[in-house]
């Protein structure tokens, strides 16, 4: 019975909510758990999560995702309503052709500041209807057009008050410009003030930089500026929306290219709030077939077209279940046969459970969600009562095959230190093959575009490490660390410098093409923007998508700047030892996106790796 591996009684875990346990409140450090609409999403997470593993879920997939040995993603909305995941919203086909949110039918926005401010609306609903994050892909090039609306309106008034067609055109550019960035610091602070039906401020992510008009550099000089600057009174750095930069050569990657300038701005925005990441635009084309932004934080289409046309826009991932790969090494003794053999015995229950999300999918009605169905944030207008499963078919819609701690995987066959040993690199890879030769091999059987994904693992990478811990106790350098190692990723324990770790991560990245992002820990950049170049610079031609992670810290009591300590309860100035959430500005990546770890504390697991992460320089 699936009731023998519940851990713990819909009645405990409601008494978890109730005295705000870390294992709800912190599971997603995103949402405050103190404040009432967080809580009511909660509660009924933990209840429909309880009916979806009892009832919903087939029983097999839900004892093995109870045990730890699979993760089904998002039980607390999934299978209980049938959502799918992230998306790249198309924005443009929704500003073109209008949309309706509530009662208010919206028409083309007439000027940069209207289309900026129903970006934010849009998101805001988009959020409430789906479980992850929404990317603007490319909005540098989508607002162009309205920030050529605004600079006619601004011409045709220059026209009437002032003489000289120079001067009048002067006029226009300076009031554009000034538009331009007080709609993106607008848009900005709404990201950051609005909180979704789940109570949290939506996942976006803002994806720019390959436009070269007047129009589109000036737009992608606002956002970065908007950023540099901070947000309120105090100018703390701001989480949402996560900035991606696109980096092109020929566009911006060498100072002959005519947005170079923008790449110096960015690499200072970089340095100083840690976003904006960095996507290779020749090798995100290499690796997924054309170019597009990730959904989210990690999540990449394949190519896809439609009446020979590239479609990107309004694509979506339906949803991930994820393996635990070092569960799968220690229980296999240190046998490669045995491991193998478990390895496609939980992807035959990977499987069982993908296909259960999407046969979920088939009871949608397009007026269940009209935003995504109906007004075109999927790219499709559909009737109200038209089921909508029919647009995710043949690979137009990702699904994914999650995975995370390779690292652990090796160390349980080679030892700690096997980074080094080209017997342990070749295996890891062998696994990375498999689990994308599964994920071709499930596409051609069923149409779906499986796909093999990075997971974030926020809270997953205590879950399973906590799990693991209780069934086979402290096993050193696996279980013993209170968390276990993003997909891919290098120790981050080791100190090795950002070329070797790129050199060493860069050979998975093939195999993961439905989702990945590397970082590297840097000391302070404010002053060694050249620096960050160059490894910005020896990415792009490696690897598709890259993260910068230094401090930028600041406590707002005695003016300390740099990186808090990291204490048992918590971070903390240095200086002065304030932790007060008003008073300090504290960011962290977490996984894909950042996250304010004072304001919202991370889980327990999730604190530990980020303690132990070693600077590479």
């Amino acid at each position: 019975m699936v009731e023998a591996f519940v851990n713990k009684t819909l009645d405990e875990k409601i008494r978890d909510l109730i005295i705000l346990d870390e294992s709800i409140a912190n599971e997603n450090a995103n949402k405050d758990g103190n404040v009432f609409n967080t809580q009511r999403d909660l509660l009924a997470g933990i209840t429909a999560k309880d009916y979806s593993m009892r009832y919903l879920l087939p029983k097999r997939v839900a004892e093995s995702h109870e045990r730890g040995e699979i993760h089904f993603h998002d039980l607390d909305y999934s299978p209980f309503f049938p959502m799918f995941n992230c998306m790249l919203i198309d924005f443009k086909g929704m500003f073109e052709n209008g949309f309706s949110i509530g009662h208010a039918d919206i028409e083309e926005p007439k000027s940069i500041k209207t289309a900026a401010a129903l970006v934010a609306q849009i998101v805001a609903n988009v959020s409430s209807n789906i479980y992850g994050g929404t990317t603007f892909n490319r909005a540098d090039e989508v607002l162009e057009p309205y920030a050529i609306r605004s600079f006619k309106k601004h011409l045709r008034n220059g026209m009437v008050w002032i003489p000289g067609e120079k001067e009048q055109e002067d006029y226009a550019y300076k009031m554009t410009e000034k538009e331009i960035y007080d709609a993106m610091q607008s848009l900005e602070y709404e990201i950051n003030t609005l909180f979704s039906s789940n109570g949290q401020t939506p996942f976006f992510s803002f994806n720019f930089g390959l436009g070269t008009s007047w129009f589109a550099r000036e737009i992608q000089k606002a956002i970065l500026k908007v950023r540099i600057e901070g947000l309120g009174r105090d100018k703390k750095t701001a989480v949402f929306p996560k900035l991606i930069f696109t980096l092109k050569r020929g566009i911006n990657l060498d100072s002959s290219d005519p947005n170079y300038d923008i790449k110096k701005l960015a690499l200072e925005c970089s340095a100083k709030r840690m976003y904006p990441d960095i996507l290779s635009y020749d090798k995100i084309v290499e690796m997924t077939g054309d170019f597009k932004s990730p959904m989210g934080c990690r999540s990449f289409l394949s190519s896809y077209q439609e009446n020979g046309k590239y479609i990107t826009d309004g694509r979506n991932n339906l949803g991930v279940c994820t393996l635990n790969l070092p569960r799968i090494a220690i229980e296999s003794n240190g046998d490669r046969a045995v491991f193998w053999s478990l390895l496609y015995e939980r992807l035959d229950i990977v499987y069982e459970a993908l296909m259960f999300r999407i046969e979920s999918l088939h009871r949608t009605l397009a007026k269940n969600a009209p935003i995504l169905y109906q007004y075109g944030a999927t790219g499709n207008r559909l009737h109200a009562d038209e089921h909508v499963v029919d647009m995710f078919k043949n690979g137009r819609a990702t699904i994914s095959i999650g995975y995370i701690g390779l690292y652990e995987v090796a160390t349980v066959f080679y030892g700690a230190e096997w980074e080094g040993n080209k017997d342990a690199k070749t295996f890891t890879i062998d696994i990375m093959k498999a689990l994308k030769d599964t994920a071709d091999g499930w596409k051609r059987e069923t149409g779906y575009g499986f796909s093999v994904y990075a997971t974030p693992s926020e809270s997953l990478t205590d879950r399973f490490c906590r799990l693991d811990t209780q069934s086979f106790g402290e096993i050193k350098d696996i279980t013993d660390k209170g968390y276990y190692t993003n997909s891919f990723h290098y120790d981050t324990r080791k100190k090795v410098n950002p070329f070797e770790k790129i050199d060493f991560e860069k050979e998975y990245e093939p195999y993961t093409t439905g989702g990945f992002i590397h970082y590297c820990e840097f000391p302070s950049l404010v002053h060694n923007l050249e620096g960050l170049e160059v490894v910005w610079d020896y990415a792009y031609d490696r690897i598709g998508y890259f993260g910068t992670n230094t401090p930028i810290d600041k406590c707002y009591e005695c003016g300390f700047e740099g990186e808090f300590e990291s204490t048992t309860h918590g971070f903390e100035c240095p200086n002065c030892h304030n932790d007060n959430p008003e008073t300090t500005s504290c960011i962290r990546r977490l996984c894909g996106y950042l996250g304010s770890v004072i304001q919202r504390k991370p889980i327990k697991g999730r604190l530990k790796e980020i303690n132990s992460r070693t600077k590479h320089v």
